[in-house]
């Protein structure tokens, strides 16, 4: 009989079935890449746990009823289920659920009301359905209560210990003020380590509580240990530096993949190269650009924000543009960052094109086009762009930091400057394309980039040892 281990994998997003951002991605991939790793030895049983969101649409049947007390009062759960892949998923749904109309809403009561509820109701599920569970793994502030949840139960009940894992996507999103809901809900207060004015948020609750804080990338891991990144944690987050953790995500490399994208033009793969320059005058034809293979052609496929370093890229952009190369921008964000791109196109209308909306197809023909793939962000604690970038053999020019930097090799896939200024930008840009001069070299660096692994199965593989890793120290210490 192999081993199994349980994994109860919580996440307020997750695709196929709801996705708002990178998060989606993530919990739809990890989990099904995760079970592909059972074998005869070992078996990992991952099910994923979702809110049933309004605008979630999926064939479920009824699993379970139970309540939850809040107060005087007794709140009704509805736990439904279907399966992907052959995966368990179940959907949680409730009062607090219902009376959010959007996944995340602006109203940060209702959000705070919402994904407590949903925390604590699916750390009850595996009970009522008679599954053992091993780990608890959460993701981000939506889910952190979970994990401070099952800490608080077996304390006080003194339950079979249940370890637990937050997977911290973004640490500045900490969630909303819980003191009231966690007292309506009667879970104590703990003496913690925290910050006092984090002692209220779901985020710096969860990862107090973790047996185990997962970074989304082992730069970024390293970030949060200081005072630009850890957003006031840092100290904590220092002292509880041998249970933190960098796993970089992974991407979706059968969908992401030139050879058969029916989104680009013409497909191609590492031993077709050659096909790939027609890509560039399919991007170059649709965006009204003159069709010229020499002409460096520089992407972007970004949110036009500050953290994004969009600013930054338009100002070394119009230096840049009264040399020979051509731009190929899409995205939406800030109204003023969008016009000042609006404005550099009506200045070098044969030279930039930007388009303000979102279009997955085009994303994907700028992967397979462009030339280059520019990411000078601020704050990127994986990010997937550039993965995606170099999958079709378009070299990234990124910021040396978290994800970035883990993904990247300077001069091997891709080139890396350290400064958020835009010369820095502009001296690495042109490094590049003084590389895309040399054919021999240039193709070099799309071959690096191509050949790189960012499958879901690469970082599942790294989640394992961690999870076997963790179920020995449970072991060691006593279930």
């Amino acid at each position: 009989m192999p081993r199994t281990i349980n994994i109860l994998f919580l996440a307020a997003e997750a695709e196929p079935f709801v996705k708002v951002g990178g998060l989606g991605d993530a919990a739809g991939a990890l989990p099904r890449a995760l079970r592909a790793l059972s074998t005869d030895e070992i078996k990992i049983d991952v099910r994923l746990v979702l809110p049933m969101h309004s605008v979630v649409h999926a064939e479920t049947r009824p699993l379970a009823s139970y309540s939850l007390k809040r107060g005087d009062s007794q709140l009704a759960v509805e736990a439904h289920t279907t399966t992907l892949d052959g995966m368990p998923v179940y959907f949680i749904n409730g009062e607090p659920i219902r009376s959010s109309g959007s996944v995340y809403s602006s109203d940060h009561k209702l959000d705070a009301e919402k994904y407590a509820f949903f925390s604590l109701a699916a750390l009850e599920l595996p009970r009522h359905i008679g599954w053992d569970v091993d780990i608890v793994h959460c993701n981000d502030w939506h889910t952190a209560l979970a994990a401070y949840g099952n800490l608080v139960k077996r304390w006080d009940e003194g339950t079979r210990r249940v370890a637990s894992i937050i997977n911290v996507h973004n640490l500045p999103q900490m969630g909303p003020d819980i003191s009231e809901i966690v007292n309506a809900y009667e879970l104590p207060h703990a003496q913690t380590d925290l910050p006092e004015w984090a002692r209220i948020l779901p985020m710096p609750l969860g990862l107090w509580a973790s047996d185990a804080i997962v970074a989304i990338s082992p730069s970024y891991a390293q970030e949060i240990l200081t005072p630009e990144y850890g957003y006031g944690l840092q100290d904590f987050l220092l002292a509880r530096k041998e249970t933190l953790h960098g796993i970089l995500n992974g991407m979706d490399a059968q969908s992401f993949n030139p050879e058969d994208d029916p989104a680009i033009g013409v497909n191609y793969s590492i031993e077709t190269l050659m096909q790939r320059p027609k890509n560039k005058m399919v991007l170059q034809e649709r965006l009204r650009l003159p069709v010229e293979n020499q002409v460096p052609l520089l992407g972007m496929v970004t949110r036009m924000n500050a953290q994004k370093g969009f600013d930054i890229a338009l100002k070394s952009l119009t230096g840049l543009l009264k040399t020979n190369i051509q731009i190929a921008i899409l995205g939406t964000g800030d109204p003023k960052l969008e016009e000042e791109a609006l404005k550099l196109q009506e200045l070098f209308p044969k030279k930039i094109k930007v388009e303000t909306r979102y279009d997955t197809g085009l994303a994907r023909q700028i992967y397979a086009g462009a030339d280059m793939f520019i990411m000078p962000s601020r704050y990127e604690p994986c990010g997937l762009s550039q993965m995606h970038a170099m999958r079709y053999g378009c070299v990234p020019i990124a910021r040396a930091i978290s994800g970035l930097k883990d993904s990247i090799e300077n001069n091997e896939t891709g080139f890396l400057f350290q400064k958020e200024t835009a010369l820095s930008l502009s001296a690495t840009i042109r490094k590049a394309i003084k590389a895309y001069g040399n054919h021999e070299q240039w193709e070099k660096l799309q071959h690096a980039g191509m050949l790189k692994d960012f499958s879901w199965q690469a970082s599942a593989a790294e989640w394992l040892k961690l999870y076997l890793s963790i179920i020995h120290n449970k072991d060691v210490q006593g279930a």
